[in-house]
């Protein structure tokens, strides 16, 4: 059986970063779900709120990988 899609996949990696329609889906996902916020709605930029920083640990991800500057 052969696994690989036909289509264009929707996620990629750019700049160390993961784009296209996943990442996108992702980053509402996590807004939704408050594991993500702006200050603004108007800011470019999200930050990791404190229940992202327990959600996100659950599922193994080790946010300590993410210098300050990088929030």
């Amino acid at each position: 059986m052969n696994n690989k899609p036909t289509k264009v996949k929707p996620a990629k990696i750019c700049y160390e970063h993961i784009g296209g329609k996943l990442g996108q889906l992702l980053a509402i996902t996590f807004a939704e779900k408050g594991w993500i916020a702006k200050e603004n709605p108007a800011d470019k930029h999200f930050y990791i709120t404190e229940i992202g920083i327990i959600e996100f640990g659950k599922l193994g991800i080790d946010l300590s990988e993410i210098k300050l500057e990088d929030f």
